[in-house]
């Protein structure tokens, strides 16, 4: 007589958490989407060299870093980089797809695939730090998170202040690259830490950022 053993087949997630992972991938798609346009927008309502700020590398960033902190919390901590990098494809899609169809086109697709190529590493990686800021067990992954968030607006600061020399700017960008340790970070040690950390990350996405985007450029 010969016996056949099964292998139970691994229980399937319940419905619920299957249209709850759904709604959390459409908000991210969709509110990229959204924030795209409206950053795309944004540029013609303020004024004069504030027109940069909407569409810069920290805001867009920012936007994945919320993804991972809070859309994200209660996931594992890659659902959060997915979600932050799905989040930002949609920002790119959504401001070129505006220029493109609602202003006078985008021209060449030259900046859109540099954008979105910087999305696919940009997203996952904020939205993680937002996922480690929020989560993160020891002090070091939540420094570590914020103070790579804080470190954009920091490099932005400098791209300001350095490459354009747009101060006003400058001083917005440098005065969020001092408060979001400081208010954000869970007590004294960890405004000093990530405040510490934010300064590396500054120079570090400059010298990795912004000094290729301006060698492009020229």
């Amino acid at each position: 007589m010969t016996t056949i053993s099964t292998i139970p087949d691994a229980p399937a997630a319940p419905r619920s958490d299957v249209r709850a992972r759904v709604g959390r991938a459409a908000v991210a798609t969709g509110g990229g989407l959204l924030l795209g346009v409206l950053t795309n927008l944004a540029q013609g309502w303020l004024p004069d060299t504030w027109q940069q700020l909407p569409n810069s590398g920290a805001v867009w960033s920012a936007v994945a870093f919320a993804v991972g902190a809070v859309l994200y919390r209660h996931e594992r901590l890659v659902r959060a980089a997915l979600g932050g990098a799905v989040a930002e494809v949609g920002l790119v899609v959504g401001y070129y797809g505006y220029a493109e169809f609602g202003r006078d086109g985008a021209g060449s697709l030259f900046f859109p695939l540099v954008w979105l190529g910087l999305a696919f590493v940009a997203g996952p990686l904020f939205g993680a730090a937002g996922w480690w800021w929020r989560r993160g067990r020891d002090v070091r992954r939540r420094v570590v998170g914020l103070g790579a968030f804080a470190g954009l607006w920091g490099m932005e600061g400098l791209m300001y202040a350095v490459d354009l020399g747009y101060m006003p700017e400058a001083y917005a960008c440098l005065a969020l690259f001092v408060l979001i340790p400081l208010l954000m970070a869970r007590d004294h040690k960890g405004r000093a830490l990530t405040l510490g950390a934010a300064v590396v990350c500054a120079l570090v996405a400059y010298g990795a950022v912004e000094v290729p985007l301006q060698m492009l450029s020229a």
